[in-house]
């Protein structure tokens, strides 16, 4: 075990609230609902130390009270509804102001190399919404934060609950919490909520009690999965790229085959290879994709909430492997393709119809696959310096769950990875994959 020590443990609430009887209600959507039973997810960004003039502690809670001005829902709750005439549930976010729970830290012992390197269990109490799921948002907080000073460096775990937020609009949050404890500015425009933008489909939507109610599904054995950081230099994605596009040039598909799919199609073949599966087995990618764009009309592109589909990806053992990884990518690219505005209505449609919310959003022979390339991870800095990494916590678990994100280098990613012991022995002996790797940059 770390040895850490909880300092305090509050509540910061939004700068100057006012508890207006016309506060913003947020109803739910499909997408939204489907993270009912999920643990929130969490994240940290690794940063050096500041000097000790900085005040860090109280001027971080300072200016997280002025952010959640900003971005109110974060600091609301859950609310559920039982229905009584037809024995169902309805949830909605109440911008009500409750602020978030901000955790403060210490484990001066531990350095960030030692963070940086092993990823062992213990780390899980740098996070601070460990085993929280979504519907427990009635009564915790919808986004919560712990800072731990650690011996040379500082870092910053937070958990975010999905029913009302997705990784575009935590990052646009961490944004502007950084800019403002940085330059004290405060002033910024009003938040955008990507509302109610489904046409046709009535709210709030009603879920059956069945469908709300905890799982008690058991998860996978921890001391089984292993976690491990792939990183892809600028120099391997455009190797990469380029390899992909070649092989599917002059098919009937003639698409143009995007860095992140080649890289996610390396990852994808390279695992299923190394899996011992039998050839008629079925596989999937389920890949959580950004929707604002992709609907008709699209709503705004910095809108806040969660916007998050997941597309998937289906195929079986065989096919992946007679095939090369132009083909692995080019089924991701048709896969996302795919994801059109009628596409996404007709999912809508049929889910309020028939609403399934499921237990897990891991399942066997399944890669979920979360987070981007995209993300402006290390462009949040409070003044102290940018972070020096950022790292997964603890939350939606399991064989093949996958997080992207840039690498330090421009034009790298990095591929965080949780897969079983044996499928990991037999990834890190795999010349093929490990080609496209940079093995002296992977990491436990």
């Amino acid at each position: 075990m770390v040895d850490i020590i909880v300092i305090t443990d509050t509540i910061v609430r939004p700068k100057s609230y006012e508890d207006a009887s016309d506060r913003v209600k947020i109803h739910l959507t499909p997408w939204d609902l489907s993270f009912l039973r999920t643990e929130y997810a969490q994240r940290a960004l690794i940063f050096p130390k500041p000097d000790p003039e900085t005040h860090m502690i109280s001027q971080l809670k300072s200016s997280l009270s002025a952010a959640l001005k900003i971005f109110y829902p974060y600091a609301g709750r859950l609310v559920k509804i039982d229905n009584e005439d037809d024995g169902t549930r309805t949830f909605f976010i109440d911008c009500d102001g409750s602020g978030v729970k901000f955790v403060h830290a210490e484990a001066v012992t531990v350095s960030v190399s030692d963070v940086l390197e092993p990823a062992n269990d213990y780390w899980s109490e740098f996070f601070p919404a460990n085993g929280v799921k979504s519907w427990e948002g009635v009564s915790k907080s919808l986004v919560a934060f712990q800072v731990t000073e650690l011996k040379d460096g500082v870092f910053i775990g937070f958990g975010y609950n999905h029913l009302v937020t997705d990784g575009a609009s935590v990052w646009s949050f961490f944004k502007t919490w950084t800019e403002i404890f940085s330059t004290g500015r405060e002033k910024f425009p009003p938040l955008s909520l990507c509302g109610w933008f489904l046409g046709g489909v009535d709210y709030p939507i009603r879920v059956p009690i069945s469908e709300t109610v905890p799982s008690h599904v058991n998860g996978p054995v921890a001391s089984s999965l292993v976690k491990k950081i792939f990183r892809f230099t600028s120099r391997h994605v455009s190797e990469l790229k380029a390899k992909a596009n070649c092989e599917v040039v002059g098919s009937d598909d003639n698409l143009n085959i995007s860095s992140f799919q080649a890289v996610l199609g390396h990852m994808w073949r390279s695992i299923i290879r190394n899996s011992d599966l039998s050839p008629e087995e079925v596989i999937h990618c389920k890949l959580a994709m950004d929707i604002r764009q992709r609907l008709n009309p699209p709503v705004e592109k910095e809108c806040f909430g969660n916007m998050v589909g997941l597309a998937t990806t289906t195929t079986t053992v065989g096919e992946m492997l007679n095939n090369g990884l132009g083909w692995a990518a080019l089924q991701l690219n048709k896969t996302v393709g795919s994801q059109t505005n009628e596409e996404l209505r007709r999912f809508a449609e049929n889910w309020v119809k028939n609403p399934k919310i499921p237990n897990s959003l891991v399942v066997n022979n399944t890669l979920i696959v979360a987070g981007s390339p995209r993300f402006n991870v290390f462009g949040n800095d409070f003044g102290w310096g940018k972070p020096i990494a950022v790292r997964g916590g603890p939350g939606i678990a399991g064989h093949g769950k996958i997080l992207a994100y840039p690498g330090t280098e421009k034009g790298s990613t990095e591929i965080h990875t949780s897969l079983w012991s044996h499928v990991l022995d037999k990834l890190l002996a795999d010349e093929e994959f490990l080609q496209h790797v940079d093995v002296a940059c992977v990491k436990m």
